[in-house]
């Protein structure tokens, strides 16, 4: 099987790129940018260019012919985008429009008269906006930030290209993803290295928000599961994680790890944020058997771990 994965030097995309060449008839054409994040971006292809079913494209697809990645592909992953809510206000927008919007309309229109498989469209819970208890996947999308309103708007293309071009849609929620090859700007990962420096750590707000942490093992066995079921075209799936935490108590739980005593300050909530996010994952284990199993903690050790190897290394 021939597969496209658009972010595959991303923190989620290349641990999903690395799952699905462990089974040997698949063959990975892999597609990112290297201009952001650059140096984590090739520390995570370090293994998969080594891979001669690994073939690497550093273009952005906004700016490349979509035609010679697209040939012969059977399945494409598209987890390419611009993540974040703070850096969604303002003028920063136009690259989540950029990113999450026409290059999900240029990819699909793309793939219109291909024979595909699947197109797995990753999205997010910020879709859904606040909501009480655990969030089903018929509860009504009213995100709260513009980059939900972004990531809601490439899900709505992809159903609009499904029922008019007949492409093969499933659309993935995830739920707060950790573990090893975060950005330096995303929580655990900034957390984790002010900690390790026994420096201050900011918390927005109270701390006492809570959320659905979903390892990246988990997901991305959640994210490989779709390949061999037919009952997920035209499905809308939540990826969520094995348990519920605030950050406060995340923080905690790093400084226990890491026999740590540092000062807490607490800032201003911004806006776009929800104050709790819980995943109901009925529909996930009904159609794609999804079982997540690693621990909080045990994910929190092994993104301590890569992170302090990541720094070591300089």
């Amino acid at each position: 099987m021939r597969i496209l994965v658009t972010g595959a030097a991303g923190f989620i995309g290349s641990h999903l790129c690395e799952r699905l060449l462990q089974i040997k008839d698949h063959h990975v054409i892999g597609v990112d940018t290297l201009m952001n994040n650059s140096k984590i971006k090739q520390r995570n292809l370090g293994t998969l260019l080594k891979n001669p079913r690994f073939h690497f494209h550093n273009v952005h697809l906004l700016n490349t012919n979509l035609s010679p990645l697209l040939k012969d592909i059977d399945v494409v992953y598209h987890m390419s985008g611009v993540p974040g809510v703070r850096s969604s206000w303002g003028s920063d927008f136009d690259q989540y429009v950029a990113s999450n919007i026409l290059v999900t309309h240029k990819l699909l229109e793309a793939c219109r008269e291909l024979p595909l498989k699947k197109f797995i469209y990753i999205s997010t819970s910020s879709v859904y906006g606040e909501k009480k208890g655990k969030v089903s996947e018929n509860a009504l999308p009213e995100p709260l930030s513009p980059n939900g309103v972004s990531k809601l708007s490439g899900e709505n293309l992809c159903r609009v290209y499904q029922e008019n071009e007949g492409i093969p849609i499933v659309i993935l929620r995830y739920f707060s993803v950790y573990g090893p090859r975060q950005y330096p700007d995303m929580a655990f990962h900034r957390l984790i290295h002010h900690i390790l420096q026994r420096k201050p750590i900011q918390i927005y707000g109270d701390g006492k928000q809570t959320r659905d942490f979903t390892y990246v093992g988990d997901c991305v066995e959640g994210t490989l599961s779709v390949l061999y079921t037919n009952k997920v075209i035209g499905e809308t799936i939540n990826i969520g994680g094995t348990e519920r935490a605030s950050i406060l108590e995340v923080t905690n739980m790093i400084k226990k790890i890491l026999n740590a005593k540092i000062q807490i300050n607490f800032i201003e909530q911004p806006k776009g944020e929800p104050k709790h996010t819980w995943a109901d994952l009925s529909k996930a284990r009904s159609l794609l058997n999804y079982q997540p199993i690693i621990s909080l903690k045990s994910g929190l050790e092994k993104e301590i771990n890569d992170l302090k190897l990541f720094y070591k290394e300089g």
